[in-house]
């Protein structure tokens, strides 16, 4: 079976979203991997070899993973609209929490209301950039 695991940039602040993350859905680090556990680790920036190379966290049977991404590396980052992360939580009560806990100091773009297709839906960026989709069906829970 495929499985979809989205894979986030930040700019430095891979930890703390994780953390963040953590408080949200429970669960344990499948893996954290720092720049300095690279096999040129050493040769890093200073200031670069704390932060994070690779870390990753189940959510249900789905796994979120992020990088800090630094141009100083080749990698520019750009926050962007074109990618979401879409949760189906099991209950109302569920999706409220996660919207709840998820939106706070963030920017609501759909607050969480009942919609035309019957579902509970909401959309909004998260206070590290991470753009949401609630999604909660009453047939499914």
């Amino acid at each position: 079976m495929i499985s979809l695991n989205p894979y986030l940039n930040f700019p430095g602040t891979s930890e703390e979203a994780f953390n963040f993350y953590k408080s949200v859905f429970g669960g344990e680090f499948r893996a954290i991997m720092r720049f300095s556990d690279t096999p040129d680790g050493e040769k890093m920036p200073a200031e670069l070899r704390h932060k994070i190379m690779h870390i990753s966290l189940p959510i249900g049977n789905n796994v979120i993973m992020a990088t800090d991404a630094f141009e100083s590396l080749g990698h520019k980052l750009v926050e962007g609209n074109n990618s979401y992360i879409s949760i189906s939580p099991d209950s109302l009560e569920e999706t409220r929490r996660l919207f709840e806990a998820l939106s706070e100091g963030g920017q609501v773009e759909m607050a969480l209301e009942k919609m035309f297709w019957g579902a509970w839906f909401a959309s909004f960026k998260d206070k590290f950039g991470t753009r949401w989709m609630l999604d909660f069906s009453e047939q499914q829970g």
